[in-house]
């Protein structure tokens, strides 16, 4: 009687902490990805509308609007998603997402600089906002989900094996943003004498569209094992 007891609590406190892939549906994956997407879109109608502005003829005033406006937006919509819930309050997960900005910032700076960025007080303001950016796109997410679980991060960043929706919600889109500013900076040293040539606006332009398609891979994937989990339900 005791060992079944036992047992009963064991199972009961496994129960007690969600797993990743319990914690979000289709359509709350779907919410989160339209709302990041229209946050972008916003962004980018109120440089061009209110300031006559884009990434091409002012890359630093855009990036720097692009990014003000998406902070909030995906800091308080992946805090609700945090991993353990009954041991960390929505607001503590605000803060390890505000905390993430700029940590995510200096690591996506030191990123580009190592692989070839352009350095100089020219770029400095440029680079910082695009990183800001940049660091939205990748250590945002999960900074607001997983904290300071190290174990989470080498999980999804070191062995790129996501393993429930909430995984695959910030994976895709970050590696899709990382691998779309790569391609973007293919142009960059080419003797076209284009204005987009110059850093960092192929880059962003990039990274944008891989962190769109990172986004629409996600929600597949997690419609996908929505589905499948249904079927092995029944």
């Amino acid at each position: 009687m005791v060992e079944k007891k036992k047992k009963q609590q064991a199972v009961n406190g496994n129960d007690a902490v969600p797993s990743p892939s319990s914690s979000s549906s289709p359509w709350q994956a779907f919410l989160v990805h339209l709302l990041s997407g229209l946050g972008l879109a916003s962004a980018l109608g109120v440089a061009h509308k209110f300031y006559s502005a884009n990434l091409v003829s002012d890359p630093l005033h855009t990036l720097r609007l692009i990014w003000v406006i998406e902070a909030p937006i995906v800091v308080l919509i992946y805090s609700m998603f945090r991993s353990n819930p009954k041991q960390c309050s929505y607001w503590k997960a605000v803060g390890r997402g505000i905390l993430g900005l700029p940590v995510g910032a200096v690591v996506n700076a030191l990123g580009a600089i190592a692989l070839g960025a352009p350095v100089g007080p020219k770029y400095f303001l440029k680079t910082v906002n695009w990183s800001l950016l940049m660091s939205l796109f990748t250590v945002v997410p999960a900074a607001s989900v997983f904290g300071s679980s190290w174990t989470d991060w080498i999980r999804l960043f070191g062995h790129t094996k996501p393993s429930g929706s909430n995984d695959y919600m910030i994976c895709l889109p970050a590696h899709g943003a990382v691998i779309g500013a790569w391609f973007g900076a293919w142009p960059m040293p080419l003797d076209w004498d284009r204005p987009w040539q110059e850093w960092p606006i192929c880059v962003s332009y990039g990274a944008i569209a891989g962190y769109l398609i990172g986004m629409v891979a996600s929600f597949g994937l997690v419609l996908l094992r929505g589905e499948r989990q249904h079927i092995k339900g029944e």
